[in-house]
């Protein structure tokens, strides 16, 4: 199935996302942007996406030099923003909102991710109300479960600066 202009059409599975849209999406930046392509999508059910592990990434500098390791609470930040894409995957941009953390719940890492790494982000919706959403969020590296997480996160106002 193609993506409408928007990206997808509500309850309709999309072919993805590229970097062009996720950066319509996702107020990130190098080196925080943290998904690289959207596999699938289905707006308000489920997402599936990737970040590539390089080794020249900027948190390999200071995180474990002799011994690379991916620092957990960035393998959460990925997660999240792919659920922040499910989130807004009916939306044509974020310009005006923000996705949020407000919570995390049954956080457990399982393995550790290396340069090299594929890593797979797959959130599923457990609950969407309103501005609230909670996931159920796995991150996979060759099939294999490396973090998990339950997060919650509001869509708010993004603050006007100046």
């Amino acid at each position: 199935m193609q993506d409408t202009p928007s990206g997808t059409s509500s309850g309709t599975p999309s072919a993805g996302m590229d970097i062009q849209r996720i950066l319509r999406l996702l107020p990130h930046r190098y080196p925080f942007l943290l998904v690289d392509r959207v596999v699938e999508c289905v707006p308000r059910s489920h997402i599936r996406a990737y970040k590539n592990v390089a080794f020249n990434e900027p948190f390999f500098q200071g995180h474990f030099p002799d011994a690379p390791v991916m620092p957990g609470v960035l393998i959460l930040e990925a997660l999240a923003q792919a659920g922040g894409l499910l989130a807004a995957a009916d939306m044509e941009t974020l310009d005006d909102k923000l996705f949020l953390f407000t919570g995390l719940d049954a956080v457990k890492f399982r393995r550790q991710v290396v340069p090299g790494d594929r890593l797979d982000l797959e959130c599923d919706n457990l609950r969407m109300r309103l501005k609230l959403c909670k996931m159920e969020a796995r991150a996979l590296v060759d099939g294999k479960l490396v973090a998990e997480a339950q997060i919650t996160a509001a869509i708010g106002d993004r603050p006007r600066v100046g």
